[in-house]
């Protein structure tokens, strides 16, 4: 099973790069320190969405409105989340490794995603990806999300099988292999953001145990064999 947001689709840089755009159009610089102020508003208001805190359109306002600072009402803040997001689809990508990954790899593959379903079907069809995967669990329809336990288990019914038989992959550490461990299944962290260090600082990463690393998906095929 799967991660999607910055382990398949490459969220982050796509943000990045959508945001320049959208910044420039509202009159916004686009500076770094206005990125990472929506990075973690964003960051913030998803971790709400995850606690059960907010729905997802709750979500989403909040994140317009911490951004800027005020509240807009909700026709303002859709407006604005809106113009944002057509820029940003225009930017999605995948990561390189992905494609050529999903077909080598001789799996049954999955998606557990905290996202909402409408918002990952178009995304992963766009991206030329989604009919790999035979089942897509999102919170919005489980009513549950990651790192609770029964959100993995969840998708591991869904598949028919038993957590130790499932391997889960996703580029957080805590909220997607620790806590896919910790439910009984494999887990994985794709750590992407360290794959341009150095050998020396890779290996000095403190891994919990029980979780295992890897930098890219070329790695995935090797370790999967090996757990097998």
């Amino acid at each position: 099973m799967w991660d999607v947001d910055d382990t398949l689709f490459d969220f982050s840089g796509s943000d990045r790069r959508a945001l320049s755009r959208h910044f420039h159009a509202e009159g916004l610089p686009a500076s770094v320190a206005l990125v990472e102020r929506w990075q973690q508003v964003t960051e913030v208001a998803y971790g709400r969405l995850a606690a059960g805190e907010l729905t997802y359109e709750e979500c989403q306002r909040q994140r317009v409105n911490g951004f800027l600072g005020r509240t807009l009402d909700d026709v303002e803040a859709d407006a604005w989340l809106r113009r944002y997001t057509a820029l940003f689809e225009r930017a999605w990508t995948a990561f390189p490794d992905v494609p050529a990954t999903l077909v080598a790899l001789p799996y049954r593959h999955g998606i557990l995603s905290n996202s909402s379903t409408a918002h990952q079907e178009r995304r992963l069809t766009v991206l030329g990806l989604r009919h790999h995967f035979e089942v897509l669990l999102c919170a919005d329809r489980l009513a549950r999300a990651k790192p609770d336990p029964s959100a993995f288990l969840a998708g591991c019914e869904a598949l028919g099988l038993p957590p130790k038989a499932v391997a889960y992959v996703g580029d957080q550490l805590d909220t997607d292999a620790m806590a896919a461990r910790d439910a009984g299944l494999v887990g994985i962290w794709l750590d992407r953001a360290r794959s341009a260090a150095t050998a020396t600082s890779r290996s000095a990463v403190s891994v919990p145990v029980g979780v295992h690393r890897i930098p890219g998906l070329a790695d995935l095929p090797r370790l999967l064999a090996t757990l097998r």
